[in-house]
C-alpha cells in the first residue's frame, strides 16, 4: 500500500504543481510549498483523517520521504486557511 500511496501522491503533486504555476508569496520562500501543502491536505482528506493532530503525526511517520518538512498543527492551520483560494481552484481542477 506504501508504494501505491507514494505513486499516487506523486502524481497528484505533478498535477498540482503544474496548475499552481508562479510563487504566491513575496519574501523568503516557504520551506513547505504550495503545492505540497495542497497536496498534503488532498492526501488528509482522501484518506480519511478527520484529526489533524493524527494526521500530522501519520504524515511526519510515513510520508517523510515524499514531504521531508512538514509544520506543527498551529502552523498547518495558518497556512491552509490562507491557501484557501488554491484549494478551492485544485478542487475544480
Amino acid at each position: 500500500m506504501t508504494q501505491d500511496l507514494d505513486t499516487l501522491l506523486t502524481a497528484l503533486y505533478v498535477k498540482i504543481d503544474d496548475e499552481l504555476k508562479g510563487p504566491r508569496w513575496t519574501g523568503r520562500p516557504p520551506v513547505l510549498t504550495d503545492s505540497e501543502l495542497v497536496c498534503v491536505a488532498v492526501a488528509q482528506s482522501l484518506l480519511g483523517f478527520t484529526s489533524e493532530a493524527h494526521w500530522l503525526r501519520y504524515a511526519r511517520k510515513h510520508l517523510t520521504g515524499l514531504f521531508p518538512y512538514l509544520p506543527q498543527q498551529s502552523g498547518y492551520n495558518k497556512r491552509l486557511r490562507a491557501a484557501l483560494g488554491l484549494i478551492k481552484r485544485v478542487i475544480r481542477l
